[in-house]
């Protein structure tokens, strides 16, 4: 059943459930059915096994056969010190386990951790009634009730949504909100906008879910499980200590037969020669080297933890140190994630005059979906940068909102239609390259301007301009509504974004975070490469790479369209 595909009404029969909620009695039998909605552990080896695992890898085995050696030339000839030998050995055995046993089970605690991000209260309907539950008591057919703030608990269908917003980086890692809506989805399930996932947050609006999956049966469940699951291969370090064991192992075994031989050739009596091969194996036993490795990947897998890492294999410290390549997103890793209004661009304009910067804040305060609430600033950091920068211009305005088309990844802009006092205006902000096509004309000294080749060629020059100050750039436009135009009948966005009068361009900052640029510094002097990743303009991009030392002169940036037409071996040799 593909359910993004479905109207509202459909979905709620096909979930078995009503748009008043689940009855009480119907919600209690399927917990019993389908069980808590939280995260469980998933079933692997068994602790004593884990704990036996650690006595019987390939260098521990030939450490258990140099103690029995040990013991063994202690029992036939006591007092050569072989019996402190092979208490020592056995000792390093016992110490090697341990450390490695304890850390393996501290990671296994990462689940936990996880659970952290799931809801402990959630709104739901039951008799068609609101009512706080906890999240592990929600059930599929649950009707939840989802406002800016909450976190989903579970995987949902949207069956309505006003401006709803969404967080998805507990999914993707992308901080970016994203529009939600409950209209009928024909594309592919995880990118459906119709449909929000449990674990990832509500940044604004409201909406209204029916509950699909809980529990492990969520996407954020699968993640869970695959932490448990997954098994490494064998890391460099790992297959190393094995390589050089094998070949220490063999040496000491060739000599000690070696000097046997060789005893028995001279006469030396049968047990003297025996013991005196023994020792010679048990003396080239590399015995140090597994506390020495096991110690020294201990110390580093603290240092790690001490700054938030968690290392589920020790062996993954070495690992670790032999990465070559990091290949990093921008927004909130290089960058704070806190945009600011840095630079406002209108086009020329008498001296002393400038009606179209003031109209720039009209669009910047209308088309926008954050909120000024309690003294602080709430919703998308763009938007939140764009409100408060109006705010700061031209104080508090009011007017109504008749129409919004969200913005969205493919179209890259968002369109409002607001009544402000007699005026009635369609308001868009996006970006440039998209937008350009839909321009007829910008806000000038002369009023509205129509765009020539010459104007055309200073409005890319001032754009390009703020992207190399490392400004993410954002056009401001607008039009009258026409008479024929009803907001209450939007149609198709096209018709409404059209003909439309360039305000100006503004360019925010996202400044880099003041630990990035030694830290880049540090990953080259250890030969590291360093790779920004960014869904911005290659200029702005390449100004911020360059601001935190990560690309010099002939920097090299592949957007898009580029990247889409390599083929593997193109993009690894770039790499």
């Amino acid at each position: 059943m593909r359910i993004q595909e479905l109207p509202p009404a459909e979905v709620l029969r096909a979930l078995r459930t009503s748009a008043q909620g689940l009855p009480e009695t119907e919600a209690c039998r399927r917990l019993q059915e389908y069980g808590p909605n939280e995260l469980k552990e998933v079933r692997g080896v068994p602790l004593w096994r884990r704990l036996a695992a650690q006595f019987s890898h390939f260098l521990a085995v030939v450490l258990w056969l140099a103690a029995g050696l040990a013991f063994l030339s202690e029992y036939l000839q006591p007092g050569e010190g072989m019996l402190s030998l092979g208490v020592a050995i056995l000792a390093v055995i016992m110490v090697n386990a341990v450390f490695t046993f304890v850390q393996e089970y501290r990671a296994e605690r990462a689940v936990a951790e996880l659970k952290k991000l799931l809801p402990f209260q959630v709104t739901v309907l039951r008799d068609g009634s609101p009512r706080e539950l906890p999240a592990r008591e929600v059930v599929p057919g649950d009707v939840v009730l989802l406002e800016e703030g909450d976190k989903v608990p579970g995987d949902a269908r949207l069956i309505a949504a006003q401006m709803l917003t969404v967080n998805n980086a507990p999914l993707t890692g992308e901080s970016d909100p994203l529009p939600r809506t409950a209209e009928p989805f024909a594309g592919e399930y995880l990118e459906s906008p119709n449909l929000v996932f449990a674990g990832t947050l509500v940044v604004s609006g409201r909406g209204t879910a029916v509950v699909m999956a809980t529990g492990m049966a969520t996407e954020f469940g699968k993640i869970a499980h695959l932490t448990g699951t997954v098994e490494p291969g064998a890391s460099p370090l790992k297959q190393e200590i094995i390589r050089v064991s094998r070949l220490v192992s063999g040496l000491a075994l060739v000599m000690g037969v070696g000097f046997f031989g060789l005893g028995h050739f001279l006469g030396r009596d049968f047990w003297a020669n025996f013991l005196f091969a023994v020792g010679i194996i048990v003396a080239n036993v590399p015995e140090g080297l597994l506390p020495t490795v096991t110690l020294a990947l201990a110390m580093g897998s603290q240092r790690l933890a001490k700054k938030q890492a968690l290392i589920k294999d020790l062996t993954a410290v070495e690992a670790l140190g032999a990465v070559s390549v990091i290949c990093s997103d921008k927004t909130g890793t290089l960058t704070q994630n806190r945009m600011a209004v840095r630079r406002l661009w209108t086009p020329p304009s008498a001296p002393g005059e400038n009606p179209a910067a003031a109209r720039c804040w009209h669009i910047a305060y209308f088309c926008n979906n954050a909120r000024f609430q309690e003294g602080a600033y709430r919703g998308d950091p763009t938007e939140a940068a764009l409100l408060q920068a109006a705010r700061e211009a031209v104080g508090d305005l009011r007017g109504e909102r008749l129409l919004e088309i969200p913005f969205d990844s493919e179209r890259k802009r968002m369109t409002t239609v607001c009544r402000m006092g007699a005026e009635t205006l369609v308001c868009t902000k996006g970006a440039l390259e998209l937008l350009l096509p839909r321009l007829s004309c910008w806000q000038g000294g002369a009023g509205r301007e129509p765009l020539d080749p010459e104007k055309l060629q200073a409005l890319q020059a001032a754009y390009h301009a703020l992207m190399d100050e490392g400004l993410r750039v954002m056009a401001l436009a607008w039009r009258e509504v026409s008479p024929s135009e009803d907001p209450r009948e939007p149609g198709d966005p096209e018709t409404w974004e059209r003909d439309l009068i360039l305000a100006g361009l503004v360019g925010l900052e996202d400044s880099p975070r003041p630990e990035v640029p030694e830290a880049v510094a540090r990953c080259r002097r250890a030969g590291i490469r360093v790779l920004m990743f960014t869904g911005d303009a290659g200029r702005t991009a390449l100004a911020v790479a360059r601001e935190i030392g990560l690309a010099g002169e002939g920097a090299r940036v592949v957007e898009g369209p580029e990247l889409k037409a390599m083929s593997d071996p193109e993009l690894a040799r770039l790499l």
